[in-house]
């Protein structure tokens, strides 16, 4: 698995090269659908036996990169794949901060297959681990992170999502004495912000997608971080979707184990758009270039890596998207 970690950093950055040729330009159906492009060319190379079992919908929703389908040389370990070529289109389309191409691996059966619906979510770093919970109330579980830390409540900085349904937690916990950062896409790069050194966000809440939760779970897990998730279907034909996908008890609350089952995971990203976490694509003359992140569970490491990468032809990715066959065996 190990093996894989700079090949994953260099999937992610075909995918945010792709993507950043529509920064700005009001189409996030066309960016994103060049970084699944991207994606899927270099995964089908890489010496594995992948499946995806978090990706860009079922096979009658997404032509490439779908859940089920197997990526890879045919040689290699079995691994399962947790993608989001472009997690931000709109982010990507509007020129906005905070867009990232992520991808994320473990052994076989080693990550959840999460239906795409609503996830109830709570992420903190290392230091607070084995703090949070989701049967307590958003505000208990950022005091239990502050006395973590050992900082007070005015000090400790909460990330989550500007939505509606949270309005009523980001008063609660303002009226608490906490910060409260929120943002407009993003659910991967604020969760997994939790466990970065020199990041601002302490803990991660929210109501988003559960796809999105299992990505940061695994990067969560490499880094020694924690996690709870908790599904939320929202009618019986969801409920009927989560048991087919094997999960029995659809409201039972997901421990960070039961999301990401192996130590032996790799997560990676590199940043399309500014964040807070990786700067953006930029480009320099014919080539562009990256800033990534890249994670190995077995040993807690994180690295950021810069590199100047050339950049195939818009062409040339749609090309492969209709020539190239399945490499799997």
């Amino acid at each position: 698995m190990k093996l894989l970690g700079l090949e994953l950093v260099e999937v992610c950055e075909a995918a945010a090269v792709a993507s950043a040729h529509w920064i700005g330009r009001g189409k996030k159906n066309e960016a994103d659908d060049a970084a699944t492009s991207a994606m899927r060319l270099l995964l089908n190379r890489l010496p594995m036996r992948g499946t995806v079992v978090i990706g860009e919908g079922e096979l009658d929703e997404a032509p490439m990169l779908y859940i089920g389908e197997e990526l890879g040389t045919g040689s290699g370990p079995a691994v399962d794949i947790a993608v989001d070529p472009l997690e931000g289109t709109s982010l990507v389309a509007d020129g906005r901060e905070n867009a990232i191409s992520v991808i994320a691996l473990a052994p076989r059966g080693g990550l959840l297959h999460a239906p795409d619906m609503y996830m109830e979510k709570v992420a903190v770093g290392p230091e607070a681990k084995g703090c949070v919970d989701l049967n307590r109330s958003v505000v208990e579980n950022a005091v239990a992170v502050a006395e973590a830390l050992r900082k007070p409540a005015s000090e400790v900085t909460i990330a989550i999502q500007k939505r509606e349904r949270h309005e009523e937690a980001v008063a609660a916990l303002r009226q608490a004495g906490f910060k409260v950062m929120t943002f407009q896409e993003g659910d991967v790069s604020a969760a997994v912000a939790t466990a970065v050194p020199g990041s601002e966000v302490d803990m991660f809440y929210g109501i988003g997608g559960a796809p999105e939760g299992v990505v940061s779970a695994v990067a969560l897990r490499c880094l020694g971080g924690d996690m709870q998730g908790r599904l939320i279907p929202q009618d019986r034909v969801e409920a009927d979707r989560c048991r087919r996908m094997g999960i029995k008890d659809c409201r039972a609350i997901l421990r960070l184990e039961d999301m990401v089952r192996s130590d032996d995971c790799l997560f990676a990203a590199t940043g399309i758009t500014e964040s807070p976490m990786l700067q953006g694509v930029k480009r320099q003359q014919d080539q562009w270039l990256t800033h990534s992140m890249l994670a190995l569970g077995r040993k807690r490491q994180m690295y950021f890596l810069k590199n100047l990468r050339a950049q195939p032809a818009v062409e040339e990715i749609g090309s492969a998207r209709e020539q190239e066959p399945a490499l799997c065996v």
